[in-house]
């Protein structure tokens, strides 16, 4: 049984069998939550129990593959609580991956703590590293675990049955005794190791990826290295250096040695490779850096978040320097933070007016100082909302100063007044602040004086009036050590396009609600998007939306704005969106805009179809072909099975937003066949972003979500691929996929004479 309990590439140190005899530890909740419980890693390598020492429960499990990474020492809010009680040596922090709160532990002793630390690590990084043939294998011994009730690594005709219904499987029990006894070589009326992976295969059969498969191989057994190159630039549109391509593929996924000696790929291999990240959805040469990173800031979209402190509601959520830390990993490049007066001179950062939680300004900037760079080299912008004396605004500039040191932009790069933006690369591993600024940069530039901004040729005389008078004004409420931070994001109120135009300073940015947004793009689109070329412009979430639900960002990206800030902290269509745009290059947090809303003379506006340059609609055409191994839905009916769905969602300028959805499968998450096309007409590709959505078909009430994956139009591979679905928080469950054969069509050029 062993080789299909434990994963082939983990090796058994001391370590872990340490943690497989399993340890006592306190799993802290708060100050005055501290609980015993027993820990132990299970015999796959890859679940970890833990029950109450009280009761002798079995409390909960979690699997390897759901932790993203292991902190030593004090470093959460809820260790840092019990610091005087337990040493940093003896503590830990399990983090998971999407929204799930942490795991906050203390062992008995520092070796104990040592003994997990280092053991998860080593767990962790069989987890990630993982190939699909891996991540299915895992699958199966996950769900045999759960199915063998008595623990004996074997398993009857009743508990496959169960298994199957657990596994989003109805069988036709006929059918399913046959595949059971054909499985059971040793006839010994049980299941066991080896015999239960051959069930697993033949249950899984992918009959129409063997259909392909025969089309291109002339004996249908082996694809020779021609033949995959047929089928390369054929189906899947390889056209550069595809004979190369076929040999790697072949090295890297034909489970045979003696096919790859002989350059040919079995029916296993094609499987593996379409099921690879090369054979995905997602174009692989988009994944890394590959934009240019040299244009000015305002030329980008940037991945931007709104209450970054919350990770709940806004009322009565939790603040937390957890919010600041995941939104950092996910490739957020602007922060929010709320600033208020604090006990014993120290500023607080949280929702105002409301009984969210507190948090000390220095632990925020601390926690920036640390995770700023750790996903992305570019710049980060701190949106300053300053609601702080002058006292304590002198605290948060001398804790910027004293915790942030050199990645704490103060001056602009070539020390001269800005006549565009700084880009990306020129500001790299720099902190911007973006807030109020007493006067003008170049003041700032050219000494701090006290005199009055001079008046310039251009300025009107009441113009430069109304500036001295705001200059004045901002100085009797900002402190000057904070307000000279403040390099290439000085906050103005927005006084419509032309007086922005007239001013014309690069370095100046507005903050505007989502709904005086949405009243410019409809009175206004083409000047907001003229203006969005050479300036940075904020949105942020409507006041009145508490509950921190969010509004479609796609809307406000089509008129070019940059800092779309949406709550991080909930899930659903609108974060799946900027997930989707920011997936692609290199999850760096900028995406550069198209060149024609980089334009300041740019006659596009995304609600007139007159002002589309583009040769006419590209069509995207979608077939549906099937599904693998889709989750059950959360909460579901002991031995519920799915009636899965999936439905194309296109985003974009309005004339391109769509959906479209096949029919439902009664009775099948496990490999459903749909075998659908849907159709799309695409005016302005280069903005559209492309959401697949698997949903559980209900006749009375909503369905139910089971599985997305969203990407901008730009990323896609076209042929037969695969989407590895993604859940509500974001995060991939594996081997959850749909298959898919994808074709677009460019409109025909200009006829030639």
């Amino acid at each position: 049984m062993a080789s299909l309990l434990c994963n082939a590439r983990i090796q058994l140190t001391d370590t872990l069998e340490q943690m497989q005899q399993g340890t006592l530890m306190r799993k802290v909740k708060s100050k005055s939550w501290k609980k015993q419980r027993y820990f132990k890693l299970q015999e796959d390598c890859m679940t970890i129990w833990y029950q109450s020492k009280r009761t002798g429960k079995t409390e909960s499990a979690f699997s390897i593959s759901d932790v993203e990474t292991v902190r030593e020492g004090h470093q959460s809010e809820v260790l840092q609580s019990v610091a005087e009680e337990f040493p940093p040596e003896r503590c830990f922090t399990i983090v998971f991956y999407g929204r799930r709160g942490n795991l906050d532990l203390v062992a008995g002793s520092a070796e104990e703590a040592q003994c997990w630390v280092q053991g998860l690590r080593q767990l962790i990084e069989v987890a990630t590293t993982m190939d699909q043939r891996e991540k299915i294998d895992q699958w199966i011994r996950d769900w045999f675990q759960k199915a063998d009730k008595d623990k004996d690594g074997r398993m009857n005709f009743k508990e496959v049955q169960r298994l199957l219904k657990m596994m989003n499987v109805d069988m036709n029990e006929d059918h399913a005794l046959r595949l059971f006894q054909d499985a059971d070589k040793s006839e010994s009326g049980t299941l066991e190791g080896e015999e239960f992976v051959l069930f697993y295969k033949a249950l899984t059969q992918r009959e129409e990826v063997l259909s392909l498969f025969r089309e291109y191989s002339e004996d249908g057994k082996k694809l020779t290295l021609l033949e995959l190159v047929d089928f390369l630039r054929e189906e899947q549109l390889e056209d550069e250096g595809t004979e190369e391509l076929a040999m790697e593929l072949i090295d890297k996924y034909e489970p045979s040695e003696t096919a790859r000696a002989r350059h040919v790929l079995s029916a296993d291999g094609f499987l593996m490779y379409l099921c690879s990240p090369e054979g995905s959805i997602f174009n692989p040469q988009h994944q890394g850096l590959w934009q240019d990173m040299s244009q000015p800031l305002c030329h980008y979209f940037i991945s931007s978040s709104h209450n970054t402190y919350l990770i709940e509601d806004q009322i009565r959520g939790h603040s937390s320097i957890e919010g600041y830390i995941r939104a950092l990993k996910r490739g957020c490049r602007c922060l929010e933070v709320d600033c208020w007066d604090g006990p014993n001179g120290e500023p607080m950062v949280y929702h105002g007016h409301t009984f969210t939680s507190k948090i000390p300004f220095r632990e925020v900037v601390s926690t920036l100082g640390k995770y700023a760079f750790k996903t992305s080299d570019y710049p980060v912008i701190l949106s300053l909302e300053n609601h702080c004396s002058m006292e304590q605004q002198e605290v948060l500039a001398q804790q910027l100063k004293d915790i942030l040191g050199e990645q704490l932009l103060t001056t602009t790069i070539d020390g001269h007044v800005p006549t565009q933006l700084p880009s990306p690369e020129e500001l790299k591993h720099k902190i911007l602040l973006k807030g109020k600024k007493i006067g003008r940069l170049e003041d700032t530039l050219d000494g701090p004086g006290d005199e009055a901004p001079e008046v310039s040729d251009d300025d009107n005389g009441a113009e430069a009036e109304e500036e001295r008078r705001r200059a004045k004004k901002d100085k009797e409420t900002l402190a000057q050590a904070l307000s000279d931070f403040v390099i290439y994001c000085k906050n103005v109120p927005f006084r419509g396009f032309q007086e922005a135009r007239s001013h014309s300073r690069p370095s100046e940015i507005s903050s505007l609600s989502e709904a005086k947004a949405r009243k410019l793009i409809r009175d206004e689109g083409n000047e907001f998007v003229r203006h969005n070329a050479w300036q940075l412009t904020r949105i942020y979430p409507s006041g009145m939306r508490t509950d921190s639900s969010n509004y479609s960002p796609q809307e406000m990206w089509n008129v070019g704005c940059q800092i779309v800030a949406l709550n991080f902290q909930t899930a659903g269509m609108e974060m799946d969106l900027c997930d989707g745009l920011f997936s692609q290059n290199g999850r760096c947090g900028y995406v550069l805009k198209p060149p024609f809303m980089r334009d300041k003379e740019t006659f596009f506006n995304p609600s007139d179809p007159r002002s589309w340059e583009g040769p006419g609609p590209i069509t995207l055409t979608i077939q549906v072909i099937s599904g693998q191994q889709l989750p059950k839905v959360a909460n579901s009916k002991e031995g519920a099975i799915i009636d899965p769905l999936v439905r194309v969602e296109i985003y974009g300028v309005p004339a391109d937003q769509a959906h479209q959805e096949t029919k439902y499968i009664e009775n099948n998450g496990f490999n459903p066949c749909w075998d659908e096309t849907l159709q799309f007409q695409l005016h302005v590709p280069e903005l559209a972003l492309v959401r697949f959505v698997v949903e559980d078909y209900d006749k009375t009430s909503r369905n139910d979500f089971v599985g997305q994956f969203t990407l901008a139009f730009a990323n896609i591979k076209p042929g037969y691929r695969h989407i590895h679905l993604l859940s509500k928080d974001g995060t991939s469950i594996p081997p959850s996929s749909l298959f898919v054969h994808i074709c677009i069509t460019e409109p025909p050029g200009p006829e030639q004479d």
